[in-house]
């Protein structure tokens, strides 16, 4: 089975968080959950998106995460796949070059990345996604556009590979999204 790194921060979508950690351990994968200046055991905060009819979707505080492993002692090259939740957590760890430097390490040795919501952010930060089709939250279309990926609007419940990409709008694509990332794993 493969061992897999989720880059994760408070805030970050509970259920795009959560859901493919527990699916993944379900399947027998090793997973790792780490967040920039936590270690194994700390926990951190998670929000609950919702679409309730307004022009964005409403945020509601969800449950604490326990991370099971240490930031500081990742090193990407012991992984196999890495998974972007969305949220609103990516907004943040774009600014922190430890994690552009696992992303590019990713991209750049062809193995699986999956990103999700606004887990494309990080992509877009890390200037790996040029000449790639990726979908994400509609509001990230325009940074999509501008890091030189070709967006491509997909019902909340789709996803989309392009290589070793995994894109998805929201949590609502965790069925096709999974499938995805799980064949290319």
């Amino acid at each position: 089975m493969s061992k897999v790194l989720i880059i994760t921060g408070d805030y970050v979508e509970d259920y795009e968080n959560m859901v493919p950690f527990q699916a993944l351990l379900a399947m027998g994968h090793e997973v790792h959950a780490v967040c920039p200046d936590k270690k194994a055991g700390d926990s951190i905060a998670t929000s609950i998106h919702d679409f309730e009819g307004d022009q964005t979707f409403s945020e509601k505080r969800g449950h604490n995460f326990a991370l099971n492993a240490s930031f500081a002692n990742i090193n990407a090259e012991d992984y196999d796949a890495l998974y972007l939740p969305g949220g609103r957590s990516p907004e943040y760890l774009r600014l922190n070059i430890k994690v552009i430097e696992m992303i590019q390490h990713f991209s750049n040795s062809n193995k699986p990345i999956a990103s999700v919501c606004h887990g494309p952010q990080l992509l877009t930060a890390a200037g790996v996604i040029k000449g790639k089709k990726v979908s994400a939250y509609p509001t990230c279309q325009p940074e999509v556009e501008m890091a030189g990926g070709e967006y491509v609007a997909l019902p909340m419940d789709d996803a989309i590979t392009d290589g070793k990409l995994v894109t998805a709008p929201a949590w609502l694509a965790h069925p096709a999204m999974l499938r995805q990332f799980v064949a290319l794993l």
